[in-house]
């Protein structure tokens, strides 16, 4: 079992940057690939980024590929998505989410465990 606890949401400003946590349970979570999704209100939930086991293998939404950068600290079982160059549309609450195999994954469905999200809000 994984718990997962997201942090650093906040409001920013345009084109300012902001750093999202997701710190897990758990002594294998190293072993975990992990992925970043986010959701507006009356819309379906996106993904946004993952990483792998091997932190070099990572995906981006083409929407923020160039301004975000995932990245892992095994040593303190913590995932993070540094967000930069930030636009209004990047406004929604994230939620990090775990699978249990090395490999990223796109889809909601292939993630086990899941945080309870930390709303970032961009203001124009």
């Amino acid at each position: 079992q994984v718990q997962l606890v997201e942090s650093g949401g906040g409001l920013v400003q345009a084109g300012g940057s902001l750093r999202l946590s997701c710190a897990a349970s758990g002594r294998t979570f190293s072993s975990y690939a992990v992925g970043w999704f986010r959701q507006v209100p009356g819309k379906e939930r996106e993904f946004v980024a993952a990483i792998g086991r091997n932190p070099t293998t990572t995906y981006y939404a083409d929407s923020v590929k160039g301004r975000f950068t995932v990245s892992r600290d095994n040593a303190k079982n913590t995932v993070y998505l540094q967000m930069d160059n930030q636009k209004h549309e990047d406004t929604a609450v994230y939620y990090c989410a775990a699978r249990s195999r090395p490999s990223p994954a796109l889809i909601e469905g292939a993630y086990d465990y899941w945080g309870q999200g930390t709303r970032v809000t961009v203001s124009s």
